[in-house]
């Protein structure tokens, strides 16, 4: 048998390539990519602050639930830090280590307070809160206690409360309090104010009694218009006592002239004791010679019963002038002048 020829392979024509340098370009963009996906990674390191200079600052709490990592510390609202780890020690505390940036570490200084914050709805808070920011800045690696404010703690105080003010509200509304007995006799006095003497005799607890406070005022009011006609008679007798006594040609202007002549008298008095003396020493100067003295004698004698008539004229004159002003004005003395 003869063999079939042996059909010979068809040649298929040489399609050029749609991109040029395929490879080569497939190999850049995987190249790309990796840069980009170095970049992203890269960023976002740097935007969690991996790249950031910061300082350490551990937190000494008993209890820190609540608290995870990551969790921000604010000052003043604003996030200052972040916890970046949490550890239990040998005693059973807490230690919160948190780092927070250099760029806002002046905002801690060595006395401020940090505070664990846990409230009823949402999670817990880390604030710090500094009273004087010129005092020194918190060192880095600085240990500080936390302060922690739990309000479900207070939850039990406050039922407790609760229950002793309700227990109060029950008694003060009961039947028998001291409020509802209160508010019947206030209503017994609101029924009594109704009356005739209204306010009168809701507190004074009857009309008879109301009756005879105002019977008692009548009274006292007639009583008063008494006394200022009295008075006005009163004010009348003295007008005129006044000016009786203080007026012109009254008592005291009388006493006034008694008393100016009282003084003129007593002037002629006066002159009277000199001449008195005068003679008296004239008799003195007379006694070195009995002859002048026999002679001055009888002159001294003539001269002192002269001077003793003008005295007793004077003492009567005075005698007179005193009895008409104890007439005028009675003064409670006796005045007496008797003659040496």
């Amino acid at each position: 048998m003869e063999r079939a020829p042996v059909p010979e392979p068809v040649k298929r024509p040489i399609v050029p390539p749609l991109v040029k340098n395929l490879e080569f370009k497939i190999g850049l963009l995987l190249a790309f990519t990796v840069l980009l996906v170095g970049a992203f990674v890269l960023y976002a390191l740097y935007a969690r602050g991996a790249f950031q200079i910061t300082q350490n600052l551990i937190l000494t709490a008993p209890d820190a639930e609540g608290v995870t990592v990551g969790m921000p510390m604010t000052f003043s609202g604003f996030p200052i830090g972040k916890v970046r780890r949490m550890d239990l020690t040998e005693d059973g505390k807490v230690h919160i280590e948190i780092a927070v940036p250099q760029q806002d570490a002046r905002w801690l200084r060595q006395n401020s307070v940090f505070t664990l914050e846990k409230s009823l709805v949402g999670g817990a808070k880390i604030k710090a809160f500094t009273t004087d920011l010129k005092d020194k800045p918190l060192e880095d690696g600085a240990r500080r206690d936390l302060l922690t404010g739990d309000v479900s703690q207070e939850i039990p105080v406050l039922v407790e409360k609760v229950k002793s003010i309700l227990a109060n509200v029950d008694a003060m509304t009961n039947a028998e309090s001291s409020i509802n007995r209160g508010l019947a006799n206030v209503a017994t006095v609101t029924s009594r104010m109704a009356g005739e003497y209204g306010v009168l005799e809701g507190v004074l607890g009857g009309p008879e009694k109301a009756h005879q406070v105002v019977a008692a005022l009548e009274k006292a009011n007639s009583l008063l218009a008494n006394l200022n006609g009295v008075s006005l008679k009163v004010d009348g007798i003295l007008a005129k006592a006044d000016s009786q006594v203080f007026g012109p040609e009254g008592v005291m202007d009388q006493t006034r002239q008694s008393v100016a002549r009282v003084n003129g008298i007593l002037g002629d008095v006066r002159e009277s004791l000199k001449k008195a003396d005068a003679i008296l020493a004239n008799a003195q100067t007379a006694s070195a010679d009995v002859a002048r003295i026999t002679g001055n004698v009888s002159a001294a004698t003539t001269d002192m019963a002269q001077l003793r008539v003008e005295i007793d004229d004077s003492v009567r004159k005075v005698n007179h002038l005193i009895n008409e002003i104890n007439r005028k004005w009675p003064f409670a003395r006796d005045v007496e002048i008797r003659t040496p």
